[in-house]
C-alpha cells in the first residue's frame, strides 16, 4: 500500500520523506490555510521534496471553472495530480483532465455507487473518507471493501486511496481490505513505529551496553 501526507506542513514533508516510505502527497485548501502561505508556493514546493503524485485541490464548482484552474495546477509540475469534487461537473472535468493524461484525485466520496461513478470517468485516484463516514454512524472500512470488490469485478485502475484517517487502526484495516493507497496527517503515520515492546527492548539494550563500558566508534 502506497503512503501519502496530508499535510501542506513541507518540513513535516521533508522529514518523512527521508524515510523512504512516502509515496506522496495530499492537500487541501483548509490545510493550505493553516500554513498561512501562498497555494501556489506551497504546491511547487511539495512538488519539489516528493517525486510521487501531489494533490492540490481545484475551488471552482463549474466544470468550466475547474478547467480553468486545473490547467494552472498541472503547469506547476508533473507530478501534480488535480483534485475535484465527486460532482457531476467534477466529474466531466476529470474525464476530461484523464484523457489527457493528467492525474485526476476525485474527492469527497462517500458511497460506493459514488466510487462506481468515479471509476468510470477515468479517476486516477478515489478518496473515499473513512473517518468522516464513521463520525456519522457508518462503517468507514465498509466502504472501502465495497469499492474494493466493485473495482476487481470490473478491473478498473482507479486506485483507492482512504483518506480522513484518524489513527492507525485504520491504516491496518486498509492494508487487509487491499486499498492502494492512504493518506494520513503526520502524526497518524508517526504513530505506526510506536509499540511499547519497542521501547522496552531499546531501553533494555541501552542499559546492557552501558554496563560495557564500550562505545563504538
Amino acid at each position: 500500500m502506497k503512503f501519502f501526507v496530508d499535510t501542506a506542513d513541507t518540513k513535516e514533508i521533508a522529514d518523512l520523506a527521508a524515510t523512504g516510505l512516502l509515496d506522496g502527497v495530499t492537500t487541501n485548501p483548509s490545510l493550505i490555510h493553516k500554513s498561512g502561505r501562498e497555494f501556489l508556493d506551497v504546491v511547487k514546493e511539495i512538488c519539489g521534496i516528493v517525486a510521487g503524485p501531489v494533490s492540490a485541490e481545484v475551488v471552482a464548482l463549474d466544470h468550466d471553472g475547474m478547467m480553468r484552474e486545473a490547467e494552472i495546477l498541472r503547469k506547476i509540475a508533473d507530478n501534480v495530480a488535480v483534485k475535484v469534487p465527486l460532482t457531476i461537473d467534477g466529474l466531466k472535468t476529470c474525464k476530461k483532465l484523464t484523457s489527457d493524461g493528467t492525474m485526476v484525485n476525485v474527492t469527497l466520496c462517500f458511497s460506493a455507487n459514488q466510487a462506481l461513478l468515479a471509476g468510470k470517468a477515468g479517476a486516477t485516484f478515489i478518496s473515499p473518507f473513512v473517518g468522516r463516514h464513521d463520525d456519522v454512524g457508518f462503517d468507514g472500512m465498509e466502504l472501502i471493501a465495497d469499492i474494493r470488490q466493485i473495482y476487481d469485478n470490473y478491473d478498473f485502475p482507479t486506485e483507492i486511496l482512504v483518506a480522513s484517517v484518524r489513527h492507525p487502526i485504520h491504516v491496518l484495516q486498509s492494508a487487509k481490505i487491499g486499498a492502494d493507497v492512504m493518506t494520513a496527517p503526520p502524526a497518524v503515520i508517526k504513530a505506526l513505529f510506536n509499540h511499547p515492546l519497542t521501547d522496552k527492548g531499546i531501553q533494555g539494550f541501552l542499559a546492557d551496553w552501558e554496563k560495557t563500558g564500550q562505545k563504538i566508534g
